[in-house]
Formats: C-alpha cells, structure tokens, sequence
C-alpha cells in the first residue's frame, strides 16, 4: 500500500485507496510532469498516461527525443499531478521515480495501446496509428513512474 496524504487538510476530504485507483483510471485528464532542466529551471509537461492500479505505476509515451525524456534520463525524480479543472475540485499528485523504457519495443506497444485507447476510443483512431507507428519504430519511449506517495484532495465532500 501506498502512502496517502491529504493535500488540503482543512477543505473537502483524502481520496481513498479505491477512488484514487478510480480517478486515475477512469478520466481522461492529462498528468502533469515536472521535470529539471539543465538549467536548474522546472519544466512542466501535460501528456496523457495509463495508471496501473495493481502496481501503482503511471505510465506515459513519448518520443525519444523530448524535453521531458531528455531531462529525465539526467534526473530520474520526477513529480506528477492529474486534477479536474471544474469544481468540485479533485486530485491526485505526488512525487516519484521514473524508469525509461526505450529498448524493449514489445514492452512498449501494449502500454501505448492502453494509453491511446483510453484517450481516443481505440487504437485504429488515425492519431492512434500514427503515435503507434513511432512506437513500433523505437522512435518513442515509455516512461514508468513508480511514485513514493500519494496528495489527494476532494472538495466535493465538506468537513
């Protein structure tokens, strides 16, 4: 089990070990990464993920070439957010570890799978073969992050 943290002790509630898993599964919002540059300056990358909720890892395609992989391969901390815009307010953040993924491509298909069925419907979505063709061609990478804990908030209930 991983740790649970109420990110907003005096608003709403912590999410459960079960409504986070339904959270991250089930909507369709981007995570939000923040790696480090080069430069020392964070940079943050909107992308869309799988969550698998029976080994609580996150997981995110992306081309081999990208700012995100880029830094990560440099420092593998990694700090990640999915949240709904729209009141009542509710997320899940926390801080990880990442892993690159980016030799084993039939590692990689079945995940990039999962992650363009969940955004868009099925994997013969023109989009979806098109991200797909980078995968099976090594040009992209997964990237799995392992996170250290869990910061939930969920403003729908009141104290």
């Amino acid at each position: 089990m991983i740790k649970i943290i109420n990110a907003s002790p005096e608003f709403g509630k912590a999410l459960t070990e079960q409504e986070i898993n339904e959270f991250l599964t089930s909507s369709k919002f981007n995570v939000h990464l923040g790696t480090i540059d080069d430069n020392y300056y964070p940079n943050i990358h909107p992308t869309w993920y799988y969550f698998d909720s029976a080994n609580n890892k996150l997981y995110v395609e992306t081309s081999k070439l990208s700012k995100k992989t880029g830094n990560l391969r440099k420092n593998k901390n990694i700090y990640f957010c999915v949240d709904d815009p729209n009141p009542p307010y509710k997320g899940v953040k926390g801080r990880g570890i990442c892993r690159i993924h980016d030799d084993d491509i039939n590692h990689n298909i079945p995940i990039a799978e999962k992650i363009m069925t969940k955004y868009l419907g099925n994997i013969q979505h023109p989009m979806a073969q098109k991200l797909m063709s980078f995968v099976k061609n090594g040009d992209s990478v997964i990237i799995e992050i392992s996170p250290k804990y869990f910061s939930t908030w969920d403003y729908s209930i009141s104290r």
